[in-house]
């Protein structure tokens, strides 16, 4: 189907092209030179009219539309052609510019799905449909699996826009490959989520594995209170970890280290930390637990894993993310070194197979600025985790709070509405895959909408993602309906409570 010719200025990495129709941004075009067939991006379209170009009035406005409908050459139908490359280089993953730019005057027409299913929806075990190209619907979107494992992944949008239903879609289909996938879970979000090899698992910290600095954050310890810390430090010996009543143990330390009649000064602050340790024991008794000897031998592998960290505060959820992030890339670490020296030990390892961690609201854990042990064992995975297996993937409504070093070593980005233009800069400076024109397009994507791009699709894609099938997750509240359904149960109860006054009365 012809759909118009390039006009004006040609290079080899955009044209501009004259239609016979308004040209949809990402939609996918051919252009045919002699070469061979080009695959065309439309990222930037305009129509204009010759009639009401220069209209200054309402009455002016009216005439002139009556002067655009009789005038079949009014309307003006403009596009911006991203050049993506050859299709037949294409169709082996190898992005080709022309070296001469198309003549203006080139064809343009319609990309078929015979002309994009290979590169969209390659029929290879590690590519999985996620979707529809947006503006050709009748082409599936499909992404590499083994590259957002090896290379890790953003998932950039704000509240509402689909990030829990991506999130939800990609680790389903991981785990029903027998993958082992582990969410931070930070609203928890994910435990209700109705699908098969689903492991609910409440995050917990062993106190007794912690350095004196780590207890500090989780004893929630302010900064700066000096004397406490180090009252911390000197009661946390080596005896107090190995103590079979790991929190007395600590406090006897504490009370001991504060009745020195030397140091009558730190009386005060050994008190204080007495009672962070006393207040820790009852409000986190469910998150503290010096017992467990490895809280993440509860992690199984092969499967997902919904790790809920909504009950800690966030320097107790940041310790813990830490530690689990940690621990992960030590026993990944040590069993690809094992593998790769064919040890003939017999020494067995959590997982003996890649993992991926995906971190939900990213711009806590890893902040902009801060320091913080989950952004430590973070950018080490990051940096490290593809050597040995360990995926990592970053969720977050506000990419401009993100540490930028850890956002740009995100091999693949899936990004939808964005509006804020620091979060769009952020963007656009981690990824050199999406162009500012699509950059401008985030603001008009609807729920579900996503650009992709990176190394885990083989072109970038504006593309509408499957709705994942189970829990709706992530939804607004539906607010109207929760008041209606409370203020039914409260007319309920008044009335039973006004008939069993009338029956005291009678008996009475």
């Amino acid at each position: 189907m012809s759909l118009g010719f390039v006009v004006g200025e040609s290079k080899p990495n955009v044209v501009t092209v004259q239609s016979s129709r308004a040209l949809p941004i990402g939609e996918y075009v051919i252009i045919e030179v002699d070469e061979g067939k080009i695959v065309g991006l439309v990222e930037t379209s305009f129509v204009t009219s010759a009639a009401l170009s220069d209209v200054r009035n309402y009455d002016e406005a009216e005439e002139s539309i009556e002067l655009a409908e009789l005038n079949k050459r009014d309307k003006s139908y403009t596009g911006k052609i991203l050049i993506l490359g050859f299709l037949e280089m294409l169709r082996k993953g190898k992005a080709i510019l022309p070296a001469i730019p198309p003549l203006p005057g080139t064809r343009v027409i319609k990309a078929t799905k015979a002309d994009l299913g290979d590169i969209f929806a390659p029929e290879k075990n590690e590519w999985l449909k996620i979707g529809n190209l947006l503006r050709n619907q009748d082409i599936d979107s499909k992404i590499n699996l083994n590259k957002i494992v090896s290379r890790h992944l953003g998932i950039l949008a704000m509240t509402g826009m689909g990030k829990s239903n991506l999130v939800s879609l990609l680790a389903s289909k991981i785990a029903a490959l027998s993958g082992t996938v582990i969410i931070f879970d930070y609203h928890n979000d994910y435990a209700d989520l109705d699908i098969p090899k689903i492991n609910v698992i409440d995050a917990k910290i062993n106190p007794r594995l912690l350095d004196a600095e780590t207890l500090s954050e989780v004893l929630e310890i302010r900064e700066g209170a000096d004397i406490q810390q180090r009252i911390l430090r000197k009661a946390f010996t080596a005896e107090v970890k190995e103590s079979a009543n790991f929190w007395e143990a600590l406090d006897q330390q504490v009370q001991y280290i504060g009745s020195d009649p030397e140091r009558k000064e730190e009386r005060h602050s050994a008190d204080r930390v007495q009672d962070k340790i006393d207040d820790a024991r009852n409000r986190f008794a469910d998150i503290l637990d010096p017992d467990m000897v490895y809280p993440v031998g509860l992690i199984k592998e092969g499967r997902l894993n919904i790790l809920n960290v909504s009950e800690f505060s966030d320097k107790q959820a940041n310790v813990a993310l830490g530690y689990y992030l940690q621990e992960l890339l030590n026993d990944r670490k040590a069993a690809s070194n094992a593998k790769s020296a064919k040890s003939k030990s017999k020494k067995s390892y959590m997982f003996n197979s890649p993992i991926f961690v995906i971190i939900e609201e990213a711009h806590v854990f890893i902040p902009k600025g801060e320091d913080a042990r989950a952004k430590y064992w973070a950018t080490k995975i990051a940096r490290e985790g593809r050597k040995f297996g360990l995926g990592l993937c970053v969720v977050s409504q506000r990419p401009r709070n993100i540490e930028p070093s850890i956002l740009s070593q995100m091999g693949s980005l899936a990004v939808m509405k964005m509006v804020q233009e620091d979060d769009q800069h952020q963007i656009a400076s981690a990824s050199e895959s999406i162009s500012r024109d699509l950059i401008a397009q985030l603001t008009s994507l609807n729920v579900g909408d996503a650009v992709l791009v990176g190394q885990w699709v083989n072109l970038p894609a504006i593309i509408h993602i499957d709705e994942m099938k189970g829990k709706i997750i992530g939804s607004d509240q539906n607010a109207v309906d929760q008041w209606t359904i409370a203020r039914k149960f409260e007319d309920e109860n008044k009335g039973q409570a006004q008939g069993t006054v009338q029956k005291d009365l009678l008996l009475d």
